[in-house]
């Protein structure tokens, strides 16, 4: 069953009849919906879904309490540190569902950075993205990181530097995963993509033995993944030998994963593992 991420502005709080033709789309599909919990596009979505009575829905939130479950749907509570403010503080629950999604749809008023970067986020990801522009009534389709060049080079310059501002710099390097597979198309295959070794230098080592020492799983988990983002995902995958998908599930804010994957993914880093008796 296709997973869809469904966000946009939080300056539309009404649906034009492009976007209510897409949602009729996807709930005739019975495609499983995720959905954020702000105002705006997302209760405007989450109320044209409860309204129709769909079910097949799961409302993503940061932190531990959701502003808007129209529908009393299942709710994704994903972990964001308290130190985050803002835009940060809610990105962390848009990088995981762009990581759980197979493809996206954003409600975009042509403004919003916020919106645009969950498409970005898909994009890196490999997966295809549709972006419903209201204002102008139109519908963009992404389907590789050549679309997204297309797309950023018609953006004014104050969006272009909120973009930048507001992604992380895996998200807005060149981008180098191949595009998933899909029912529709023959995948896409390029000669260009360039793989870099992970290098984790001694401050790198030092965090996570610092995140080791606290006894922490999530700690562990949570540093263990913002370097291998940062070091760059499919190359890690590549030298553990695990999928990149899994990867991401397992390093995520919410992951759990088995011992054997994080023995992995530090050794593929060129780091091991030693036990000292505790003083």
């Amino acid at each position: 069953m296709s997973t869809v991420f469904i966000g946009g502005s939080r300056q539309i709080s009404r649906l034009s009849a492009q976007a209510k033709d897409r949602l009729d789309n996807i709930v005739s599909s019975r495609f499983k919906v995720i959905v954020g919990d702000a105002n705006g596009a997302d209760k405007a979505v989450q109320k044209y879904l409860h309204d129709a009575l769909y079910k097949n829905v799961t409302v993503f939130c940061s932190g531990e309490r959701c502003r808007n479950n129209l529908g009393g749907w299942k709710t994704h509570n994903i972990k964001a540190s308290k130190n985050l403010k803002g835009f940060e503080f809610y990105a962390v629950k848009d990088r995981e569902m762009a990581r759980e999604a197979d493809f996206g749809l954003m409600i975009w008023d042509g403004k919003s950075a916020g919106t645009a970067l969950n498409v970005l986020r898909l994009i890196r990801a490999g997966k295809k993205a549709v972006l419903l522009d209201t204002p102008n009534k139109q519908t963009i389709n992404f389907k590789t990181s050549a679309d997204w060049d297309k797309f950023v080079s018609q953006c004014s310059r104050d969006l272009i530097d909120d973009l930048r501002k507001r992604a992380t710099t895996e998200e807005w390097a060149p981008h180098q995963r191949p595009l998933q597979p899909n029912f529709l198309d023959t995948p896409e295959v390029t000669s260009t993509e360039q793989s870099h070794p992970v290098t984790i230098n001694d401050a790198l080592a030092a965090k996570i033995n610092a995140a080791l020492a606290t006894g922490n799983p999530a700690s562990v988990v949570d540093t263990l993944g913002n370097i291998a983002r940062a070091q760059g995902m499919t190359q890690l995958a590549k030298e553990s030998g695990l999928a990149r998908e899994s990867l991401y599930r397992s390093l995520s804010a919410s992951g759990n994963p088995e011992f054997a994957t994080v023995f992995k993914v530090i050794a593929s880093m060129g780091l091991r593992l030693v036990v000292d008796k505790v003083t």
